[in-house]
């Protein structure tokens, strides 16, 4: 199973339509999204998924009934407040937003993949479990657009600029 990772999309329409194609092309079959949506109106450009998307709520996204809301409209998968648990493949999952307990949670071995966003940087570390940051789906504040593409299986993570 192919996983798509992003985070602090930052309401550039460009760069998602972008990255969307690039999931599409890639044949994932599910994005996760560390937060930072902003607006309601991303919703339309993620609605090109071929997969489901599940994403936590950054500290930009004010418009939270909205984002729901229109997530919920184009079928596009669930955005859940603070952070979220799931299990793909046998593999624990958490996303989250701020880096807040990321030392704590990749030394507990709860989880084999924590994923975070707020910095805009990328952030790789083999830990107990893999802790990833794909950097800013925006390209604000770095200058490039990343994103994450992985195996599931294999908890093997290639960054990509877009």
């Amino acid at each position: 199973m192919k996983i798509g990772i992003i985070s602090d999309t930052h309401d550039n329409l460009g760069k998602i339509k972008q990255e969307v194609d690039f999931f599409n092309s890639s044949k994932v079959e599910v994005v996760l999204h560390a937060g930072d949506f902003v607006s309601p109106f991303t919703a339309r450009i993620f609605g090109d998924l071929r997969c489901s998307l599940i994403g936590v709520f950054g500290n930009n996204d004010g418009e939270k009934f909205g984002l729901r809301s229109a997530f919920e409209q184009f079928k596009i998968g669930e955005i859940y407040e603070r952070h979220h648990e799931l299990t793909l493949e046998k593999r624990r999952i958490i996303i989250m937003h701020y880096p807040t307990f990321i030392d704590i949670l990749a030394e507990s071995g709860k989880y084999d993949v924590i994923i975070y966003g707020h910095t805009h940087k990328v952030d790789i570390q083999k830990r107990k479990g893999l802790v990833i940051n794909p950097g800013a789906g925006s390209g604000y504040l770095s200058g490039k657009a990343t994103v994450g593409i992985r195996a599931v299986d294999t908890l093997e993570i290639e960054i990509v600029e877009i």
